[in-house]
């Protein structure tokens, strides 16, 4: 017979409390493998965010962005895309490289988007635009792009001509590119149609990941460009693709917000073996958004990550925030987590995250600070106290405990009267705290 505990006179078996307990620990375990992990970062604030802008980015702008992503901490940048489709029609990327290039501006760990070169039946090779571009600005690491599902591949090149350019394109690379201090670059083979090519033919992708694991890269990157696949799906193609592809060997993702699991998908990747990401600092990406490194960092900070100790956390929050504005010319949306204003505005109390308690993330650690929103279903009267601080520039302990439980009265008074009212507005909330202050 199985001994028992009991507590509070509730009889539970061995067997379950055990079982129960080793369901916590492999959380745990999950918890101590994002804490471990130093995490392979591009960052692609000059890029990435200004696809899916409403204005984009001039040349001064990336000009004054670059030194601010280097003093973040970032190694690993991403200076643009030497675009595929009209390669004579420069951009202010191709300007922004120029510029690094004839003004001899440092370019170790940084990076530019190209696509492959074609090589015929008969051997002979020719380089794409892109790759002579990057020759040409002096960039040394490359994201080099392929697609693998049918529709990617269509229009572009069949499976039998990519087999073969593979390898030749990447050969070209390292042939002509000098890298950092005279290395040979790092070149990343990110498959833009990943998580589409593992879902359509997985055998496919495990030949193309067979034949890279022995050519001379830096590893592979697995997009899910239109953000639609489950966290749990993005999470078993990178450990499929980790047979593959053993360490050294990278495994980088990059998941947009199509169905919102992009944060989550990226957690999973990294529990399943990948090595980092890459993204912009802001959240803003091609479509509405995406896996940002601002949320990362800060979700690896979350967990108690010491290595995110080598970035300047206390200008993630403005950092991020200033570049998306820069990018749109609005404000950051209000809800957006972590990074919009309401992500630290307080409706009551007891939602504060408190620094130091298990998986709390206080907006002090991202160079945030908690402020205070009025929502008269649940505000409570230190809620207000905040509040009516910000508004009038008293000091929060100044304003009486009767009249701010008075306004909590007040407001409910009103909406069971039908009175509907935005007292989070300075004028509204006056006009309660005066009715409030009515002997």
């Amino acid at each position: 017979m199985q001994s028992s505990n009991t507590l509070a006179g509730i009889n539970m078996s061995t067997s379950q409390t055990n079982l129960a307990h080793a369901i916590l620990a492999g959380a745990q375990n999950k918890v101590e493998t994002l804490r471990s992990i130093r995490p392979y970062l591009i960052d692609l604030s000059l890029r990435e965010n200004p696809v899916g802008a409403r204005i984009g980015q001039t040349l001064a702008d990336k000009l004054a962005i670059l030194p601010r992503l280097r003093a973040f901490g970032f190694s690993n940048i991403l200076l643009g895309t030497l675009d595929y489709a009209l390669p004579d029609e420069l951009e202010v990327d191709d300007d922004f490289m120029l510029y690094l290039r004839d003004h001899q501006i440092d370019m170790s760990g940084c990076f530019a988007f190209t696509d492959i070169g074609i090589a015929q039946p008969d051997g002979r090779f020719m380089p794409s635009p892109s790759q002579l571009k990057l020759q040409a600005y002096g960039v040394p690491n490359t994201l080099h792009e392929i697609y693998l599902s049918k529709a990617g591949m269509q229009g572009q090149y069949d499976l039998a001509t990519l087999l073969r350019s593979l390898p030749a394109s990447i050969q070209w690379l390292n042939e002509n590119i000098r890298g950092d201090a005279g290395a040979r670059p790092r070149i990343l083979i990110n498959i833009v149609d990943g998580c589409d090519a593992f879902a359509e033919d997985p055998e496919t992708v495990f030949s193309v990941l067979g034949l890279l694991a022995g050519l001379p890269i830096e590893g592979v990157s697995i997009e899910d460009d239109r953000g639609t696949y489950l966290p749990f799906q993005v999470g078993a193609y990178v450990a499929a693709a980790r047979v593959f592809l053993p360490p050294p060997l990278k495994i980088l993702v990059h998941m947009h917000a199509g169905a919102g699991f992009e944060n989550a998908s990226v957690i999973e990747a990294l529990l399943n073996g990948a090595d980092g990401a890459w993204g912009g600092l802001p959240k803003r990406a091609a479509i509405i958004g995406h896996a940002s490194l601002g949320e990362l960092i800060a979700n690896l900070v979350r967990v108690g990550n010491p290595h995110m100790q080598d970035y300047q956390l206390d200008q993630l929050l403005p950092l991020a925030s200033g570049l998306q504005v820069l990018d749109e010319n609005e404000a950051v949306p209000d809800d957006l987590p972590i990074l919009g204003r309401n992500a630290y505005r307080l409706p009551l109390s007891s939602f504060r995250q408190q620094a130091g308690r298990f998986m709390d993330l206080a907006p002090e650690a991202i160079g945030g600070e908690y402020r205070y929103r009025i929502c008269p279903v649940v505000s409570d009267p230190a809620v207000i106290a905040g509040r009516l601080s910000e508004v009038t520039g008293r000091p929060a302990k100044s304003f009486p405990d009767e009249v701010l439980q008075q306004m909590v009265r007040l407001m409910r008074r009103d909406l069971r009267a039908g009175r509907r009212i935005v007292y989070d507005d300075p004028e509204s909330l006056m006009e309660l705290f005066a009715r409030a202050s009515l002997p």
